[in-house]
């Protein structure tokens, strides 16, 4: 039994995308593959397998360093759309966050981001670490269209 192709796989970061789509959406959600981290050889092959079946992926992350880094490590591999990951997407997240609520400073080594240079500039520039679970509600309503 071959992988059916899909037109277009979104890929998430964060395991609480998928369980929130999952209970949200049901079978109504988009594809979607979360790689939990640094992908795995499992993680890898799904996408590879996909790619070679003709997907388009797009993709979310942490908006920190390690995300960033995990998101050039998946563009080289399987080249992705920025979905809600790039500089316009960033600034409403660091807009909407709650002023009651602190958000973590950006910590490690600044990464460059290929998909949107502007990314990595203004992520310097306001030094704020945006989880993905922040952007839930938007991911969740491009799964749902």
């Amino acid at each position: 039994m071959g992988l059916r192709p899909a037109a277009q796989v979104r890929i998430c970061e964060n395991p609480v995308v998928v369980a929130a789509a999952a209970d949200e959406l049901g079978a109504g959600c988009q594809p979607l593959v979360c790689v939990g981290g640094q992908p795995s050889v499992a993680g890898w092959r799904l996408l590879e397998l996909l790619a070679a079946g003709g997907a388009e992926f797009s993709y979310h992350d942490d908006f920190d360093w390690g995300g960033v880094r995990i998101a050039r490590a998946v563009y080289h591999r399987v080249n992705w759309r920025p979905w809600w990951y790039d500089r316009r997407a960033y600034e409403v997240a660091v807009s909407a966050a709650h002023p009651l609520t602190p958000l973590a400073g950006l910590v490690g080594e600044p990464t460059a981001t290929p998909w949107d240079p502007e990314l990595a500039t203004d992520m310097q520039r306001c030094n704020v670490r945006i989880e993905e679970e922040l952007t839930l509600d938007a991911l969740l309503q491009d799964l749902r269209s």
